[in-house]
């Protein structure tokens, strides 16, 4: 990557420029603190000042699990030296994290198309506005795309030649898989299609069906050096874990809820038998527990018959009285889920989870910005209709050139470990209750490298790496 670098160095100042301007804009123009990031500035500032990984509450600390260590570690960090909660520096620290991502995008293309294909993935990551409007949010996604990015790369690298001498990529591979996973628990996805992938090459090694120096014992080295590296991080947590909170728990919480907490199953069992995007996620999903359901917004598909409609309209009736969906009324919500499911299994298990997956993947990234979330209802302010339409115009581009590079065929060998994450982690994606679209921006590394596939195809004189 250096040496394109220093060959086209214009090129690259001018992007990098352009990156850190878009970047900048967001920062200052549209920050984002949430509700997430004030647990996780909490976490951090109360391990930071009394050693003690817990929120606050009433004046007391009390030790959670609640969220994994990366990022409030990282939040610590630039506490410890800019000043406790401040954020704006956090901000500014993931736009240059995010310059990196830019950096690691182009040397997968590098090694998987060609340098001139290298080159407009940098581009089209540097100009990507949904990496840079989550640079300015102090959320897990930039730190967790970066790593994403660099696990990706030294995989490759690593899988370019397969020898021993290369074990300094596969060790760099596992750290940052490691640290996609202290970040975030789907983390672990990225993992499972490393793991996935190499059974692949390991099993077609044996047939004599992939390409000349894929050794199989090398295979086995790599995959085991990758997970034991990548695991290695979480003993510590779990041992943790079992000593303060007196439970195993080697992740985080699926519905991030303490030890006793009540999680209404039957509840969000209901929810996935209707919800399709992320508008509802909002509406409804968010509002339990503490504020009020609005029976109007739930779409026509959450009800198979006049009777089901009275019977759901009852149901949210009984809660908004206490705005908390205790044993009994989850129980009730149970039983209209099962009845739903038994009614229609195909819409279940299949169709709602490959709307959920599209909704996510094709909807305009506005969940940060003031349009509102009826962007195509029109009712918002006309700048603010005209950010929506234009950001879903250029997520349908990306996606649309993503595609058109996969067709265009122009890659060389594993392509399909990139493929595999994305296939992995989509198909997780649809099994949530919460589409919500940040949980594709890790696969936007692949995207952009496809994308760069087919607009920055390999010139006269270059062709794409076969090794």
């Amino acid at each position: 990557m250096r040496e394109i670098v220093r060959k086209h160095p214009r090129f690259f100042l001018l992007a990098t420029l352009a990156a850190l301007a878009l970047r900048l804009l967001f920062i200052f123009r549209f920050p984002s603190i949430t509700t997430d990031s004030f647990i996780y500035g909490d976490i951090a500032k109360n391990w930071l000042q009394h050693g003690i990984y817990g929120l606050s509450d009433s004046g007391a600390i009390v030790p959670t699990d609640l969220r994994l260590p990366g990022y409030p570690a990282f939040l610590a960090t630039v506490f410890a030296i800019f000043g406790m909660e401040h954020y704006r520096a956090v901000l500014l620290i993931q736009m240059f994290v995010d310059i990196g991502t830019c950096f690691l995008i182009a040397d997968i293309a590098r090694r998987v198309v060609s340098p001139r294909a290298a080159r407009a993935a940098f581009l089209l990551a540097a100009l990507c506005p949904f990496l840079a409007n989550y640079v300015a949010t102090a959320l897990t996604e930039t730190l967790e795309v970066f790593f994403t990015a660099l696990a990706l790369d030294l995989a490759i690298s690593g899988l370019e030649t397969l020898d021993p001498s290369r074990v300094r990529a596969w060790i760099g591979c596992g750290l940052a898989v490691g640290a996609a996973i202290l970040l975030r628990p789907d983390g672990g996805l990225l993992l499972g299609s490393l793991l996935a992938y190499f059974l692949v090459l390991w099993a077609g090694s044996w047939l004599g069906k992939t390409r000349a120096g894929v050794p199989a014992p090398h295979l086995v080295r790599a995959a085991m050096l990758v997970a034991l590296i990548s695991l290695a991080p979480l003993v510590p947590w779990t041992l943790r874990n079992l000593r303060t909170m007196h439970r195993f728990q080697p992740l985080a919480p699926r519905y991030a809820n303490e030890e006793n907490e009540f999680v209404p199953m039957g509840f969000n069992r209901w929810t996935k038998t209707w919800i399709a995007d992320y508008t509802s996620v909002e509406e409804i999903y968010w509002q339990v527990p503490g504020n009020p359901m609005d029976a109007e917004k739930l779409p026509s598909r959450a009800f198979d018959s006049d009777a089901q409609r009275d019977q759901t309209v009852q149901l949210l009736a009984d809660y908004n009285q206490e705005l908390h969906v205790g044993p009994e009324l989850d129980a009730r919500f149970e039983v209209l889920a099962a009845e739903r499911i038994q009614h229609a299994p195909w819409r279940y298990y299949v169709w709602l989870p490959l709307v959920r997956i599209t909704d996510m993947w094709l909807r305009p990234r506005t969940e940060l910005l003031p349009s509102d979330t009826r962007w195509w209802e029109f009712n918002d302010d006309p700048e603010w209709s005209v950010l929506a339409v234009g950001l879903g115009v250029i997520s349908l581009l990306y996606v649309g050139a993503a595609v058109a590079g996969l067709v265009s065929g122009r890659f060389a060998a594993h392509l399909g470990l990139l493929l595999t994450f994305v296939i992995l982690r989509s198909a997780f994606l649809g099994t949530l209750e919460n589409p919500e679209p940040r949980y594709t921006l890790e696969c936007y590394p692949v995207v952009i490298l496809l994308a760069a596939a087919w607009l920055g195809p390999p010139g006269e004189h270059e062709s794409p790496r076969l090794s």
